[in-house]
């Protein structure tokens, strides 16, 4: 029986599968989102999504369904559907973040937007909108916090969904032959500067996607 460790809390249908297929599943939350207090003022034409978490924040807001109106660019397909489920036109959305700043660049530079985040978000997006001369504003909507923790059990994989768990991870503990499961690029590259490798970065960077990669490396291995 192989054990594995999710460092985010799963839903009762994604522990299912890896029960289902005999996984040993530890659970620990390595990072926590907190929502902050922003006001909505000094909004541009297009509004930026790359999380679900500053979506969710954003609807905590008294006047957010007064940007239902305005075209939303998003990353992830959990967050164009939420952004969707309430009411939103989302023109476009990728799985990365690169992706949604080459698109914006080459189709929609002439346009102006407002980046709705988290205050560890990461500089691709924004970089990549200054390089190419793109208006645009920030509002941080929430915050996300580690939650470090000592992990005493063995396990032979770790599931990782950010770049923030990782480092959270790493702060008191170590890795060693434990195969990593990687949601996308980026959360691989805060494993890849630690000069860990043993890593599998799932093909979208669903967490279905990273728990049918756990299946099929198991699989594979037991067989």
């Amino acid at each position: 029986m192989n054990s594995i460790l999710s460092t985010k809390k799963l839903s009762e249908n994604q522990k299912q599968i890896l029960i289902n297929h005999s996984f040993l599943l530890t659970e620990e939350s390595f990072i926590e989102t907190k929502i902050k207090e922003f006001k909505l003022e000094n909004i541009n034409q297009n509004l930026i999504f790359t999380s679900q978490n500053a979506v969710l924040s954003l609807l905590k807001n008294s006047k957010w369904e007064s940007l239902k109106s305005k075209p939303v660019f998003c990353v992830g397909l959990k967050t164009k559907e939420l952004l969707t489920e309430n009411g939103f036109n989302v023109i476009a959305f990728t799985g990365y973040a690169a992706d949604l700043a080459e698109i914006i660049s080459l189709i929609y530079a002439k346009e102006t937007y407002t980046f709705f985040n988290g205050n560890l978000r990461r500089d691709i997006l924004p970089n990549s909108l200054k390089e190419n001369k793109i208006t645009f504003n920030e509002i941080e909507v929430y915050e996300t916090n580690l939650t470090s923790k000592k992990i005493k059990t063995k396990n032979d994989g770790i599931l990782f969904f950010s770049p923030s768990a990782v480092e959270s991870y790493l702060k008191l503990n170590t890795i060693k032959d434990e195969i990593c499961f990687c949601i996308g690029e980026s959360t691989s590259e805060a494993l890849e500067n630690k000069n860990i490798t043993n890593i599998i970065i799932a093909e979208r960077p669903t967490v279905e996607d990273v728990i049918n990669d756990v299946v099929e490396h198991y699989t594979q291995e037991n067989d």
